[in-house]
């Protein structure tokens, strides 16, 4: 089995520091949460910028910043979102991949949203591939239904992405995919051969999907963006908690972790010198 990719999403685009004191906002916040999930055992850091008053933003200045304080601190890899938060304009949402970070989300399809709606037409979805494509970015496939695995390999069919895709599926967000086993063992049964795929929950149910992740032999995605915290009623004292404890389960349940640069290798990541 592949040794296991632990992604951590620090921030998100909803927590707020009322919900979660140890939210991180700024970019030098950022970056020291990203670099203690780093020793950690996490391989990939999913970004979301957000401006000093803590309201999300994707200005590329902000991505920028955090960007390059990541790199001074590890080899990490760099995820910024393309979705932003569910405001944002496409045009928005397009500034973090002006960065040229070697790996990007590109959300697959519109969902319900908790009472808003995710938007992502097959117009803004083919866009975001052609510039991810231009820029030799890997693209991780967020799916939050099955119909968009489907938009994504009718993008293979049109020659916008390449075999082989990751995915990512995020369950659990209300108005989307159920957070179920049984709903994770379809989605992944419905992936061409030679895919990778990783699974973030929503709220409590973060930790039993990524313990079937890691028995399935995908990957997983853990963070305050997804969870804040750690047990019932008990806050995470940080995003670098909740790395640990994958890294323990895994490791008892005899899955080694991957390095950064193992993730590279087993995602077919080429990094610029």
């Amino acid at each position: 089995m592949e040794k296991l990719i632990i992604t951590v999403a620090v921030t998100g685009a909803e927590v707020t520091k009322e919900k979660q004191p140890n939210l991180p906002i700024t970019p030098d916040e950022i970056a020291d949460e990203v670099y203690e999930c780093y020793l950690a055992g996490a391989s990939i850091a999913h970004i979301h910028a957000r401006n000093n008053d803590g309201t999300p933003t994707q200005s590329y200045e902000i991505y920028k910043e955090i960007k390059e304080k990541i790199e001074k601190k590890c080899n990490i890899i760099f995820q910024p979102s393309t979705g932003g938060a569910t405001w944002h304009t496409f045009e928005e949402r397009m500034q973090p991949l002006l960065t040229n970070p070697e790996m990007a989300t590109l959300s697959a399809g519109t969902c319900n949203f908790g009472n808003d709606v995710f938007l992502n037409p097959m117009e803004y979805i083919e866009k975001f591939a052609i510039e991810m494509k231009k820029r030799n970015i890997k693209p991780e496939i967020e799916v939050f239904e099955r119909g968009m695995i489907q938009n994504a390999l009718n993008l293979v069919k049109k020659g916008i992405l390449d075999l082989p895709l990751h995915f990512d599926f995020v369950m659990g967000v209300p108005g989307a995919i159920p957070a179920t086993i049984d709903d994770l063992v379809y989605l992944v049964s419905k992936l061409p051969e030679g895919s990778t795929w990783s699974v973030a929950g929503i709220g409590k149910y973060e930790l039993p999907l990524a313990v079937h992740a890691i028995l399935m032999g995908g990957h997983v995605r853990v963070g305050f963006e997804d969870n804040i915290y750690y047990k019932k009623g008990v806050l995470a004292k940080s995003n670098a908690q909740l790395v640990e404890r994958i890294v323990r389960i895994a490791k008892e349940l005899g899955r080694e972790i991957a390095t950064p640069d193992e993730a590279r290798k087993i995602l077919g990541i080429k990094k610029e010198e």
